[in-house]
């Protein structure tokens, strides 16, 4: 600021008014440091607590969610083969095939063994791990049947009327008593001769078939008006634990696959008419023991239904309370009445 030319004293110049600004500063002591960085420990260390917490559970209900997933989709997988159980072996509303030769390549898997397209086997007493084969044949159109119109050896059929069987595809011949005897067998199909006004169709089975190549204790014989029935491809899939782990195996083929793992208990049961046969009610659940130790012609006409049951785990474990102690109970779970 200047003083104007009238205030001015005489003599004197102007001269220039400066104000010094002066900051002061006032810094923290070390208690007050101290305090602030124990404050947010004690904020973080709550934060932390918390998302520990929020991940324990959010871990526990993942694994228990995850859980009753796997136990539903081996379930689902259990029903679809079930449900096709026999698929190919029956005819005229009765069961073509007590005993079985099936092979594979040069490989014999039933050799005229009994033979039902469903089977229960029991675990180990004491424990819940049933086994538990299906087979069933893979084409829509399968249990088609016809009538040989000539005895055959195994080796080639001629047939009464038109079966849709291509070469690949497999076929049942089946005797009309079949005996330990006289098994059921499946053949490949490798050659077809179509009907003419004057000759029946032919099915070959040379040994170049996959189906056709092994050797059986005792060979079958089928005869005028025995029953061929188209098949497509076979199906056999076996359940069953081992240790934890649910697997689905293919006998045929030598294929094992976990299908669900964490599984304490597989348990299946026969759900049985009281009639000897042509009763379609369900009167009662049965184990795989006693007459139903194992299903065959005899008492497979009697089974109306198939009940599966699993225990899974959680791969989460249960965490204790705030005393540190785990709640979890000590109690086995039931499944159809065994622990």
């Amino acid at each position: 600021m200047y003083a104007p030319e009238h205030l001015r004293p005489p003599g004197r110049q102007p001269r220039s008014c400066t104000r010094r600004l002066q900051t002061v500063g006032r810094g923290m002591s070390l208690v007050e440091l101290m305090v602030g960085i124990v404050v947010s420990l004690l904020v973080a260390l709550a934060a932390t607590i918390s998302a520990i917490s929020f991940n324990a559970s959010q871990r526990q209900g993942m694994g228990a969610g995850s859980s009753a997933m796997t136990a539903n989709a081996a379930l689902a997988t259990l029903k679809n083969d079930i449900s096709a159980a026999g698929l190919g072996f029956f005819g005229d509303s009765r069961f073509l095939c007590s005993r079985l030769n099936l092979s594979l390549g040069s490989t014999v898997h039933i050799d005229g063994a009994l033979f039902s397209p469903l089977q229960i086997t029991a675990g180990a007493a004491g424990t819940s791990a049933d086994q538990i084969d299906v087979v069933y044949a893979t084409e829509v159109a399968a249990g088609t049947n016809v009538l040989l119109n000539a005895a055959s050896n195994g080796g080639a059929a001629d047939l009464r009327s038109y079966l849709p069987a291509a070469v690949g595809r497999q076929v049942l011949l089946a005797p009309d008593m079949p005996s330990a005897t006289n098994p059921c067998v499946v053949r490949t199909v490798t050659a077809t001769v179509a009907a003419t006004d004057d000759d029946p169709q032919r099915l070959t089975f040379a040994n170049t078939g996959q189906y056709n190549q092994a050797s059986f204790t005792t060979n079958g014989s089928f005869a005028d008006k025995a029953r061929v029935t188209l098949l497509g491809d076979l199906n056999w899939s076996r359940y069953r634990l081992v240790g934890t782990d649910l697997h689905i195996q293919q006998p045929r083929r030598g294929v094992d696959e976990v299908l669900a793992r964490n599984v304490m208990g597989l348990r299946a049961q026969y759900g049985i008419t009281a009639a000897a046969a042509g009763s379609t009610a369900l009167d009662s659940w049965v184990d795989a023991a006693g007459t139903f130790a194992s299903v065959d012609a005899s008492n497979l006409p009697r089974v109306r239904a198939l009940r599966v049951g699993i225990v899974t785990r959680s791969p989460q474990p249960e965490k204790p309370n705030n005393s540190g102690v785990c709640e979890a109970s000590s109690a086995k779970p039931h499944l159809f009445g065994a622990t």
